[in-house]
């Protein structure tokens, strides 16, 4: 289907009874829906928003449009969770009803403040001639679930900014609260604007100046960035779209990255002696990254494995987008480390030894050990004939690729079938997370990451080590289960 901008931004109201019940039947014939990720209940899921710990509750957000696989007129799903492994929509919405708001509830972050959370995000809002009106706005969550919001703009769109300029990131550095939006100057050139609030007053923002991170500025847009803090080391997450590929090379249509500082000097906002560019996952799909410091320091984050401007298989039954799991970001010797919360474990089953092996269902964790001076390959989502989803681990030369031109229907080609990146000459370990139609792949407990989505056939559920003698355990996952 073919999406027109009046079907995209078509007023929720509008849509019958019967169109959203035609809409549902659709999702439920679909042999995608993932087990333990949250994906929409209908429509669209793409960015995360508002994570936060608010009410003995983990909060997180979903970006939704809800009457198809399409980018139109969005708003925010509250999900809750009391181990972030299981979420729970609590039937809140962040809807676009406002004057400041009224194209789209677009991307933000969110902060609890006395017994209120602090929802902080960008009004989309477009004027008779469709030109674009970013308002950075908020709203009040009490906590019987009542949603005020704040009928006035917070932070203004700066004179040297174009229209691109939202996603607003709330964060408290040493008792003072700050955020971070990621910008475009009229230049064409992205960078991310710093502001401080006014006696630490949430409604009344200043700005600090443009964050000093050693910007390469090849970008022309900085997406959703996020600042977190890992023992007092700042982690500058964003998603610079157009980057330069002489700077970092890349395959995504647009890349999720991040650079970590030595240290933070909010007087002159800067991040001081920050790293090269890295690239925070080396698969298909990952992006826009929400990362905050919860209450007990922990710096934990949270991606959607999708990309803008990307058509996929499921398109076709109403649902597109999931959530990568929630994930704890350390750093180890200078590295970035990302790896699932110790509670996903509580979804495994009895361990098994990994043979080959056919299951009913694509919902596993596998745990491989890999030999140094060694070369192995399995394939996932296999059939009878072998063809799925490769992933070639090479302790010799120390890289691992993944492959999915073989895996179920193909879609994205214009950015190829293949993923790889290095490792160290060792021994490995690896722990891959399978769910219907999604993998994540954590090479030495999170030292590097692929995620990504592949559409298998109907055959397509098996296991198969193609080369090698990878050892490791298999452990079917149940999302039902919980530790008591």
């Amino acid at each position: 289907m073919a999406w027109t901008t009046e079907q995209r931004y078509r007023r929720y109201e509008d849509w019958t009874a019967e169109e959203v019940q035609h809409i549902k039947e659709n999702i439920a014939k679909s042999p995608w829906r993932a087990s333990y990720h949250v994906e929409p209940q209908t429509g669209l899921l793409n960015d995360p928003n508002g994570f936060s710990y608010f009410d003995g509750k983990w909060v997180l957000f979903y970006q939704n449009f809800p009457f198809g696989a399409a980018h139109g007129l969005k708003c925010w799903v509250q999900l809750e969770s009391d181990d972030l492994v299981h979420f729970t929509e609590t039937g809140l919405r962040v809807l676009p009803d406002t004057a400041l708001d009224r194209h789209g509830a677009y991307s933000g972050s969110a902060m609890q403040f006395d017994d209120q959370l602090f929802l902080f995000y960008t009004g989309n809002v477009r004027d008779e001639n469709w030109v674009r009106h970013p308002y950075q706005i908020g709203a009040l969550l009490d906590k019987a679930g009542n949603l005020e919001k704040i009928d006035r703009i917070l932070i203004e769109q700066p004179e040297e900014a174009t229209d691109h300029f939202r996603d607003p990131q709330i964060f408290n550095y040493k008792g003072q609260f700050y955020a971070i939006v990621g910008s475009q100057n009229l230049d064409r050139q992205g960078y991310i604007k710093l502001y401080k609030a006014v006696d630490n007053d949430y409604t009344n923002w200043e700005a600090v100046g443009n964050l000093d991170f050693a910007n390469d500025k090849t970008a022309y847009m900085m997406e959703c960035p996020n600042l977190v803090f890992i023992h007092d080391q700042p982690v500058l997450l964003y998603c610079p779209q157009g980057l330069s590929k002489e700077v970092l090379d890349y395959d995504n249509i647009y890349p999720n990255m991040y650079k970590i500082g030595q240290s933070f000097d909010i007087n002159q906002a800067k991040i001081v002696d920050p790293s090269p560019l890295q690239n925070l996952d080396y698969g298909f799909e990952c992006y826009a990254t929400q990362a905050f410091n919860a209450p007990d320091g922990r710096a934990l984050a949270v991606s959607w494995l999708g990309l803008p401007d990307v058509a996929y298989p499921s398109d076709r039954f109403d649902h597109q987008g999931v959530f990568s799991l929630v994930k704890e970001l350390t750093l180890q010797e200078g590295r970035l480390y990302q790896y699932p919360v110790a509670a996903m474990q509580d979804l495994r089953g009895p361990a098994q030894v990994l043979t080959n092996q056919t299951h009913t269902e694509n919902s596993y964790e596998l745990e491989l050990d890999l030999a140094a001076d060694t070369q192995s390959e399995i394939v996932l989502f296999a059939d009878a004939d072998g063809k799925g989803l490769r992933i070639r681990f090479d302790t010799q030369a120390g890289q691992v690729t993944v492959d999915r031109k073989e895996a179920g229907e193909p879609f994205a080609l214009d950015f190829g079938s293949s993923r790889s990146c290095s490792i160290d000459r060792k021994a490995a370990k690896a722990n891959i997370f399978i769910d219907k139609s999604v993998f994540e792949i954590f090479i030495n407990k999170g030292e590097k990451v692929f995620s990504g989505r592949v559409f298998p056939q109907e055959d397509q559920k098996g296991i198969f080590i193609a080369q090698g003698s990878p050892t490791g355990t298999y452990y079917e996952l149940d999302y039902g289960r919980k530790a008591h």
